[in-house]
Formats: C-alpha cells, sequence, structure tokens
C-alpha cells in the first residue's frame, strides 16, 4: 500500500512523504535558524513539533536536538533516534493521521511555504574530506594528464584516494562563487601566469553526512560503517583546473580547490534511500581485508548538470550520471578514512569526489566532457570549454520509486567576476 501524505504532492515533487529529507531554515519574519523537513511544497517545522510534544519515542522525548540552529546535535544521537523520527513524521503527515491534519492552528505554525522560507547550512561542518572514488573519472583524468599508457596509478585500485578540503569555504546552494586567482603553468621559459582561473570548472559530487563519529584511535570496521552515516546530499566541488595542475604535484589540491564548495540545503537520509540500493561494482584486485564489506552496495541515483550561460535564461543539460558508478562505497571511504585512528564528528562531510559515468554523455565535469578544452561543447548558439563569469551551474539527483521520486533539491550557483 502506498503511504499518502494530506499535504498535497505534485506527482513530480521530489519530496513525497517517502523521502522526508532534513535541513535547517529562517523566515522572514523570525530569523532564528532551526531543522525542518521537506513534504511537497512545504517545509515541516520541527521545533514546532517539538515544542507540541509530539516527539514522545524514548530517544527523542526529552531532546533539544530540533531547538538547534543546526543538525548536528540529532546526528549525533544516531540510528535509532533517526528512525524514530522517521516513523513519528511519516505518522504525523499520512493522511489517515489526524493530529496535525485536523488542528488547524498547529498547521499553521508548523507548516510553511517553501517560498517563504530561506535555506541555510542544515550542519556545522568541522572537517571535509573529499575522495576520488570513480574508477571513470579517475581513468579520464589520467588519460588527460599522464597518458593512456597507464592511467590510473596503481595504488588507486587498493586505496580510496582523498585530500583534506576546506570546510570554511563551502556555501548552500544559490550562493554566488567568486572566480579564484592564482598561478597557473608556464609557458616556455617564463614566469608562472598568475591571474583570475581560465579554467573554472564543476565537479560533479554527492556527499555523505556523518551522524555519530568515532573516539580518537578507535577506527570504524567497514560493516558497521552505515551507522555512522546519516545520509547524502548533492556537492559541487568548484575547481580552477589551471591552479590545480601547477600546484598539485607534490601535495596535491590547494587553492584550486579550497576557493568554494556548494552543497544541496535538503540532507536524503540513507533509510529514504534504502529502496535504491544496488550492488556496488565488482573491486578487482579484492581489498584489503578491512576493506571488505559483507554487503557493498551503491544507490541508483540519476543525478545531472545544467548550465545556463552568462546573458541566457535557457538551461542546457550537459551530462547524466549515477551515484551506482562510484567504485569505492561510501561505507569504505568512512571506514578507510578512520583506520588510522582518525576521529570523525557529527557534520563531518565525506564527499565521494566526480561521479563519472562510462560513456562520453555522463562524464562529471568540464575537464572531461571538453576532454580540457579540446572539444567545446555547444549551448544554444554559444559555446564552453570552461565556465565563463555569468555562468550558473545547477545539479539536480532523483531517484525513480514506484509512483514517487526520491529527490535532493536542486544544487546551484552562478560565477562571478575576480576582484580587480
Amino acid at each position: 500500500m502506498v503511504l499518502k501524505s494530506f499535504v498535497e504532492v505534485h506527482p513530480d515533487s521530489h519530496f513525497p512523504i517517502q523521502n522526508l529529507p532534513y535541513g535547517v531554515f529562517k523566515t522572514e519574519s523570525d530569523s532564528v535558524p532551526r531543522p525542518g523537513v521537506a513534504i511537497g511544497d512545504y517545509v515541516l517545522d520541527l521545533s514546532v513539533i517539538a515544542l507540541a510534544g509530539l516527539f514522545d519515542g524514548p530517544y527523542l522525548r526529552n531532546s533539544d536536538c530540533f531547538n538547534q540552529p543546526n543538525l548536528n546535535k540529532f546526528l549525533g544521537l544516531g540510528r535509532p533516534a533517526w528512525k524514530e523520527a522517521r516513523v513519528t513524521l511519516q505518522k504525523l503527515l499520512s493522511a489517515k493521521e489526524p493530529i496535525l491534519r485536523d488542528n488547524a492552528s498547529l498547521r499553521q505554525k508548523a507548516l510553511l511555504p517553501m517560498g517563504n522560507v530561506q535555506m541555510l547550512l542544515p550542519i556545522a561542518i568541522g572537517d571535509y574530506t573529499d575522495f576520488f572514488a570513480s574508477k571513470h573519472h579517475a581513468k579520464n583524468c589520467g588519460i588527460i594528464f599522464r597518458g593512456p599508457e597507464n592511467p590510473i596509478n596503481p595504488n588507486w585500485f587498493h586505496i580510496p584516494i582523498a585530500y583534506h578540503g576546506r570546510a570554511s569555504s563551502i556555501v548552500i546552494s544559490g550562493t554566488d562563487i567568486v572566480r579564484p586567482r592564482g598561478q597557473g603553468h608556464p609557458a616556455a621559459n617564463s614566469l608562472p601566469y598568475f591571474g583570475p582561473s581560465r579554467k573554472l570548472d564543476f565537479e560533479l559530487e554527492m556527499a555523505a553526512v556523518v551522524g555519530p563519529g568515532n573516539e580518537l584511535g578507535n577506527p570504524v570496521d567497514v560493516n558497521e560503517a552505515v551507522d555512522h552515516i546519516f545520509g547524502l546530499i548533492l556537492m559541487n566541488d568548484w575547481s580552477a583546473r589551471d591552479i590545480q595542475a601547477w600546484e598539485y604535484v607534490p601535495l596535491g589540491p590547494f587553492l584550486g580547490k579550497s576557493f568554494g564548495t556548494t552543497i544541496s540545503p535538503w540532507i536524503v537520509t540513507l533509510d529514504a534511500l534504502e529502496p535504491f540500493a544496488s550492488d556496488a561494482p565488482e573491486q578487482n584486485p579484492r581489498p584489503l581485508p578491512y576493506l571488505v564489506e559483507k554487503e557493498s552496495k551503491n544507490y541508483d541515483i540519476s543525478v545531472q548538470v545544467s548550465i545556463i550561460p552568462d546573458g541566457q535564461e535557457h538551461e542546457y543539460i550537459v551530462t547524466r550520471s549515477n551515484f551506482k558508478h562510484l567504485y569505492w562505497t561510501i561505507t569504505q571511504q568512512l571506514a578507510h578514512h578512520t583506520i588510522n585512528g582518525c576521529n570523525l564528528r557529527p557534520g563531518d562531510l565525506l564527499g565521494t569526489g566526480t561521479i563519472s559515468g562510462p560513456e562520453p554523455e555522463s562524464y562529471g565535469c568540464l575537464l572531461e566532457l571538453t576532454w580540457n578544452g579540446q572539444k567545446p561543447l555547444s549551448l544554444g548558439g554559444t559555446t564552453r570549454t570552461f565556465l565563463e563569469d555569468g555562468d550558473e551551474v545547477i545539479f539536480t539527483g532523483c531517484c525513480k520509486g514506484d509512483g514517487y521520486n526520491i529527490g535532493f533539491g536542486k544544487c546551484s550557483g552562478r560565477i562571478l567576476p575576480s576582484p580587480p
């Protein structure tokens, strides 16, 4: 039997009762940030639901986790509390439950039109790690920069490669991104180029949101890692390819990445994604024992990127890919992150790295789509090799269920020119 809400939800909506993703918002009349869940075209204010005493289970009854400016306290409570909240909210919002449906005063306070709220960063992000988990992306980048003989370094097949990103420059969807300045490769015997990036790119990623962390020195077992992951968000890890190419040897990404990372406002829980679990790709060679999972799974999440070129209104889809293409799973990523004893904390982000598929139309960044500028994209009368000032990039992601969607909303940002 299909679960239905008393809140009207359009069939194409990303936010049916089967989803209920979490975010943080404020209103014009009340600027206090507080948690909510998305249902149709509305945000359910969880602080109002908590104040009404409707979270009455053992984990949430006496908790103030929904009277916080972010979701970190709720994330730290762990999976039993998350499941309790989901069961409670699905019951309250169901068509058959009168508690909220028939209480006009409570309904008016608790259900706010999305157009009347401002979405904020849903979590306080202490640390951010970006992985390199797509075999197709790793292969393409290797061919572009090193040639086709040995495009993927041997260690990549044994270890989930990652770098430590910059949490302070993570911004919410809709935030403008200023074109970064930095050094690029010198031409011939000249000095390195310095100035605005000439190869500004997007990276189609998703990120796992960490729930309960682990103590310093105490790694997380790969088969228990799922209990440390609350859910997934869309993420655009903007990249200045020219700056990155000049700086990344020998220590990896720095200024080419740290100028901005955009995330979507809604965290979709792993519980909502469970019906869309799929087998992860076969890993050959077999990982070392600490990375071998009893059940190795990804999720069937279709993701796409559109660009609105500067001065235009039309969106042009430039790529379609899928989360299920990732070689290293999010649970392997988390387990490997902690194997040296590193302690994760609630609200940490683990980016997947660029999600590229096997076909050219599924590549997850302009570096691959234009083959480092050699094959320009046609966008309605104009072309692009890399992003130009005024361009807006929009990510969306969605799972297709039986009569409903599980979606992530959108993750967007527009490029502003470098300062003079």
